[in-house]
């Protein structure tokens, strides 16, 4: 099928190139090129909030699109920024598919429109987001819904809410807190016991590929998860083990680390400076975020990693790194 990607030079989106481009015609479309050329897959540059530039750039010939670009960062600034890239963008690309009559598209939300600390919600849960990001998520889902409810006839839409993904060369929450785990010089803030649901990035790729060839029809939403959940203290453990040493967490209490990250919030607002700690991201650190999913078992969909094995690939490629 000709694919288009759009947001296929990101994380995900590069693993999902290099999964699809032998078997599937791929245009990528994003903000900047890749960081590499894969045979066969053309690149543009294009921004979800330009509708003309996204118009120009979708082939006519287009079966499926997938919809990966978003701003999801948590300091971004101004907040407007997450609803013109995720809210406004999916109103742009959708307005482009209306007029070149493509049908299918799949859309990666976030497990973060169920908010913080909930009980390991699946997709039949309240929706409750706790920031912009989520927000913006689910009001970019709403729109998809609409259009996808306005005339159901031929139109696929699928929504896939991944939890955090992690892998090599990501530097988002995960690997942060993967590569001071593995310097050694690991602060634990709380007692570790917090649990997290986490996906490793090919197995995501991989399940995105699994709904483009199965051509799944109607209405989907999935939540995708590579269980086990581990608590900050098994993680921990897990890197002892590919590290073939012993790890000693210097311990702090909650509510010292939440302080110490809203003096830096107010230092970075007077400096402009950003710190890879802040309070949002104390608080993320240390929230219990399990999620689990009714609706991915029926799909068949076998993980290419178990989360173990995508834990210790990561770890081994931050040590490899240094």
């Amino acid at each position: 099928m000709n694919v288009c990607i759009i947001g296929g030079s990101g994380f995900i989106g590069s693993h999902l190139i290099n999964t699809i481009a032998s078997h599937h015609s791929v245009t990528n479309i994003d903000k900047q090129l890749p960081a590499f050329d894969i045979i066969g897959v053309t690149s543009k540059i294009a921004d979800v909030r330009d509708y003309e530039s996204i118009k120009a750039a979708i082939p006519d010939n287009t079966d499926y699109v997938i919809l990966l670009a978003a701003e999801h960062r948590d300091d971004v600034s101004p907040v407007s920024l997450y609803y013109d890239v995720n809210v406004e963008g999916a109103h742009n690309v959708l307005k482009v598919m209306a007029e070149k009559n493509i049908e299918h598209i799949i859309f990666t939300s976030s497990v973060s429109v169920y908010g913080l600390n909930k009980k390991d919600p699946d997709e039949l849960s309240e929706i409750d987001p706790f920031n912009h990001y989520g927000k913006s998520k689910f009001e970019a889902e709403k729109v998809l819904r609409r259009w996808f409810d306005n005339d159901r006839n031929g139109k696929s839409l699928t929504i896939i809410r991944p939890t955090v993904t992690f892998g090599p060369g990501n530097k988002g929450n995960v690997y942060n807190l993967l590569k001071q785990i593995s310097s050694r010089k690991f602060v634990m803030v709380g007692n570790g016991q917090n649990k997290k649901s986490m996906a490793y990035v090919e197995n995501v790729a991989g399940f995105i590929s699994h709904c483009i060839d199965k051509k799944h029809k109607g209405y989907h939403v999935f939540n995708y998860i590579d269980k086990p959940d581990l608590s900050t203290k098994q993680l921990v453990k897990h890197a002892e083990a590919a590290l073939g040493e012993k790890i000693i967490p210097i311990k702090i209490p909650y509510l010292i680390g939440y302080g110490g990250g809203l003096f830096l919030d107010i230092i970075s607002k007077f400096t402009k400076q950003k710190f890879s700690i802040s309070a949002v991201r104390v608080k993320k650190f240390c929230a219990t975020t399990q999620f689990s999913s009714v609706t991915i078992q029926n799909t068949n969909y076998t993980p290419k990693k178990t989360l173990a094995e995508g834990l210790e690939i990561t770890i081994k490629s931050i040590v490899a790194d240094k």
